[in-house]
């Protein structure tokens, strides 16, 4: 095993991971004028930011994440030099559409207006559930990514956004709206997350996410995901930090001398980290950590665009696939029942379409993934592709080649993705407290200067950063700022 502990110097931080949030964290404690090391097991950086020609040559996929609505709208992200650093956000026409057998479609814009036209005898409905909060989301997300424990700055506002988010999405969408186009709509978004549709606070997913989509859009990084890693590890190079990748760290003996170590870890790989003599009561808690359903994933190289029934998907970064709003709900159900869906929610994505650097010339790629049973070994793959064939008639005739990833190879990519779970912890009421123990402070561990900034502390999954952030600015408070 190849060790760090002859890198260099003392570093008064050392960072263990490089996705999004070891990244975030290691640019704010840069930022404040520390000495810090990123360590990447992998032999390139960015976790499940990353973008890679899995299919054929010429043809760049994101390995994992792909599209990027809390990104573009993270309080954090936002005030960072990234666009001077390489990184460019394309937004599609559509944000996300939602087809239904009958050829009509749903759809996600940026206008709250635009978005209830479609949706006929519900538009009003509609825009009355997200309008308000669209027109104050950047104030909104300073309350929802915040710290966990803080003085709300705008309590009535955070308050109004609770008392919806926290219904379950399946009772949220019967009580407002009348027809499937806006309850598909409003599920969609939801399943997004692995939490069952008629549990509390599954209304909350849909609602941020629909929110981020109307104010700040659900782009793509132009290029693929990896540029938002590459801007990150440039912008944290320029402010002297520095970033080793090709070094597994299996124990905390392994790293040099430093004040303060950030874990970009979930619970189970801290328990399983050497060097790490966790206190009893830590310890049951970790290992009682719930973790979410498993994904399956397929990336594809076509000869041409998905051809899409409803038209207004041709125009859609992100395409949901799930029918009706109790179809989604059972497919959920067994899922959560251990069983894969016959009918799976689908999630597509189409990068190229706006991106042609991703494809050669007239080529596409696109990229789906289902939700599976945390571990579960069954082949997706004709599923999916039998969801798209149904909105998509003629697809597979366009594929040129194709790459699966089911939870296991998921998880040998990036190993915080434990069982698949690319939330990387299941965000029940309780976890969305207490996530992943009963700390005052989340992102700190009973081990002295050793802390967590992964996506199982609040506020959860997501290419945001506000993970490693808060966990830098806890760091900071054990360490000092210069």
């Amino acid at each position: 095993m190849v060790t760090v502990s002859d890198v260099r110097r003392q570093y008064d931080v050392v960072v263990v991971g490089s996705g999004p949030n070891g990244l975030a964290a290691a640019v704010e404690l840069a930022r404040a004028g520390r000495s810090v090391l990123v360590v990447e097991g992998a032999s390139v950086p960015g976790g499940g930011a990353r973008s890679e020609p899995l299919t054929l040559p010429g043809f760049v996929h994101d390995v994992c994440s792909a599209v990027h609505p809390l990104g573009i709208a993270s309080p954090f992200l936002r005030q960072l030099p990234l666009a001077a650093h390489g990184l460019e956000w394309v937004q599609p026409p559509i944000a996300a559409a939602h087809p239904l057998d009958d050829g009509t479609a749903a759809v996600l814009e940026r206008s709250v207006r635009a978005t209830a036209r479609h949706l006929g005898p519900d538009g009003a409905a509609y825009g009355m559930l997200v309008g308000p909060f669209v027109r104050h989301y950047e104030t909104l997300f300073q309350e929802t990514l915040g710290p966990l424990l803080h003085l709300p700055r705008h309590p009535f506002l955070l308050a109004r956004f609770g008392l919806r988010a926290l219904w379950p999405t399946t009772l949220l969408a019967r009580g407002l709206f009348k027809e499937e186009l806006a309850r598909g709509l409003l599920a969609g978004i939801a399943s997004h997350a692995t939490l069952p549709l008629d549990k509390s606070p599954s209304a909350a997913f849909a609602l941020t996410l629909g929110i981020a989509g109307h104010g700040a859009g659900w782009p793509f990084a132009r290029g693929g995901s990896g540029a938002i890693t590459a801007a990150l590890v440039s912008y944290l190079r320029s402010l002297g930090g520095e970033v080793v990748t090709g070094r597994t760290v299996t124990s905390l003996d392994d790293l040099p001398r430093t004040k303060a170590v950030l874990l970009d870890m979930t619970p189970q790989q801290l328990l399983a980290l050497g060097g790490a003599p966790l206190p009893a009561g830590y310890r049951h808690q970790l290992e009682h950590f719930q973790y979410g359903l498993g994904t399956f994933k397929v990336d594809w190289a076509l000869d041409a665009p998905i051809p899409w029934r409803a038209a207004e998907c041709r125009l859609a970064g992100t395409v949901h696939l799930g029918g009706t709003l109790a179809e989604m709900e059972a497919g959920r159900r067994t899922e959560w029942q251990g069983r894969p869906a016959e009918n799976p929610f689908v999630l597509v994505t189409q990068p190229s379409l706006f991106d042609p650097s991703r494809a050669p010339g007239g080529k596409q790629v696109a990229w789906g993934y289902c939700h599976v049973p945390n571990g579960s070994a069954v082949d997706m793959t004709a599923r999916i592709e039998n969801q798209i064939e149904r909105f998509a008639p003629g697809f597979r005739n366009r594929i040129l080649a194709r790459h699966v990833m089911g939870p296991a190879a998921l998880q040998r990519h990036n190993p915080n993705l434990i069982g698949g779970d690319i939330g990387e912890g299941e965000s029940t009421l309780r976890q969305i407290v207490f996530r992943p123990a009963v700390r005052l402070s989340p992102y700190t561990t009973p081990l002295p200067g050793v802390f967590l900034c992964s996506s199982s502390t609040p506020p959860g999954g997501g290419v945001h950063g506000m993970c490693g952030y808060h966990a830098a600015r806890a760091a900071l408070r054990y360490v000092g700022a210069r």
